[in-house]
This record gives C-alpha cells, sequence and structure tokens, in this order.
C-alpha cells in the first residue's frame, strides 16, 4: 500500500494548490490513498470551510484530518459530520465529530486515527475540561487493517514515546500541528513509521504561514501574541509538506519525503 501524507494546509490558497496537485501526485506515485491534515484550510486560516474540504475531496484527497482548530467555527463543527472528516478522537464522549475512519483503498482498507497531545488542545474552548490522554483513547479505538495516525502535537518528545508504545501496531505516526518539518525519518524497529511533524502545506516567510505583523503587534503591546486581532494567511506561493509511505502486511517499509 503507498499512501501520501500531507501535513497542514494553511488558508484557501494553500488548498487551491494542493488541489491542483493531487492528481498528478495520485498518479505519479501510485497512491493508494490520500490523507490531508485541514483544520487550517479556511480562508482565515482557523478551521475548515465548505468549499476548501469539497475542492479537496473532489481532487483525490480521501480523508481530512483535524487538530486543535477543528472546532473554531460553526462551519468547522458542521463539517465534522462529514464521513471522511475526523478530529482527535481523545477527547470525551459528546464533542461533535469522529477520531478514526476506516477507509477502503485498492491495496486493503486503511484506518486512519487521528489524536492530539494536551499542549496542542489546551486552548480550545470547546474542548474545556474534554480532552483525555491519547494514548488510553489509542488504547480504546479499532485497529483493525493498516493504521495510521496523525499525532496532532506541540511536543516532539511525546509524539517519539507515542510511537514507540505503538511500535508494530501502527504503520505509521505521522506528526502535524507544528507546521515546521522535522528532519529525521525513522522506521522503528517494529514496523512503525515515525516523523514528528510533516510541516505544512502553505506560504512560507511567516508565522506557521500567517501574517506575523499583528501577531507581533499584540505581543508587543498586550504581551501576549493571541491577546488581540488575529493574521490571516499569507498570500504567496505555497510549498508542500507532506510525506509517502509505504506498507506491507501492516509494516512500514518505506518513508520519504515530497518534494
Amino acid at each position: 500500500m503507498i499512501v501520501i501524507f500531507i501535513g497542514d494546509i494553511v488558508g484557501a490558497e494553500a488548498a487551491r494548490y494542493l488541489a491542483d496537485r493531487v492528481p498528478q501526485l495520485r498518479a505519479g506515485h501510485g497512491a493508494h490513498a490520500v490523507i490531508a491534515n485541514a483544520e487550517n484550510c479556511a480562508p482565515n486560516g482557523l478551521g475548515m470551510a465548505r468549499a476548501q474540504i469539497d475542492m479537496l475531496l473532489q481532487a483525490g484527497v480521501d480523508v481530512i484530518t483535524g487538530g486543535n482548530h477543528s472546532w473554531d467555527s460553526a462551519e468547522s463543527v458542521e463539517l465534522l459530520d462529514h464521513p471522511r472528516v475526523v478530529r482527535p478522537m481523545n477527547v470525551a464522549e459528546g464533542v461533535p465529530g469522529r477520531g478514526q475512519i476506516v477507509l477502503e483503498t485498492a491495496a486493503g482498507p486503511l484506518n486512519v486515527i487521528n489524536l492530539a497531545d494536551g499542549v496542542a488542545l489546551r486552548h480550545v474552548k470547546a474542548l474545556d475540561g474534554k480532552v483525555l490522554p491519547a494514548y488510553p483513547s489509542w488504547s480504546q479505538a479499532g485497529k483493525e487493517s493498516t493504521v495510521l495516525v496523525d499525532y496532532h502535537g506541540d511536543l516532539v518528545i511525546e509524539k517519539q514515546i507515542f510511537a514507540y508504545a505503538v511500535d508494530g501496531q501502527a504503520a505509521a505516526v505521522l506528526g502535524t500541528h507544528t507546521h515546521e518539518p522535522t528532519l529525521p525519518m525513522h522506521l522503528l524497529p517494529g514496523g512503525t513509521a515515525l516523523v514528528c511533524d510533516v510541516g505544512m502545506t502553505g506560504p512560507l516567510g511567516g508565522v506557521q504561514g500567517f501574517d506575523p505583523g499583528p501577531l507581533v503587534a499584540n505581543l508587543k503591546q498586550r504581551g501576549n501574541a493571541f491577546a488581540g486581532p488575529l493574521p490571516r494567511p499569507l498570500r504567496g506561493a505555497p510549498v508542500l509538506g507532506a510525506v509517502l509511505l509505504e506498507v506491507e502486511d501492516g509494516k512500514a517499509v518505506r518513508l520519504e519525503r515530497l518534494p
């Protein structure tokens, strides 16, 4: 099984850029599945928007994963009902959305599980008091077929420990959220691929794909970068943050970055 996994998509321009590239990426690499983290794909970069989600799915993305921005707007919450959209599963019962999807592919079923660390989720108002530890939620998840985990988190050490804890059970633990791609690509002894952060699909030159101006002004004037007007995504040519994963019998045998 060949899987392409795409990191955080920032803004509508990046979503269009990716939608234009997905057909070629699928065909060129013989991919059986394309998974994309699109919790920042709305035009303002905060949450999801139906126009961008529909465009990505129509272009050939199979599953949309999420993170701390999955509940940013009423439209984002509504999209969590979509059968091909997931959000972190380590939240209390009753929170909108689902945490895993089993996707049928030509190479067999692919079980996509979305998790997040507590640091990434700590300021999400919709999750106040409803965030659960990632590993117990993983332990209760169904793990039939090939398993791929989008681990949305700030902490490299938590991603690494989690990956070793599930080594041999998951084909891959692919990190999202920081938007900064990490250099090492790991194939763990039991057959689990690990990338601490896949990186973003979005414009370079700012703060995680956003205009740094409002954040810097907030920091200087209020002492808190987020205590004031929030920025919008930068305009400019996006870059692709993506990896290719090859799996045999539920184990990773190849892992590489896509240019």
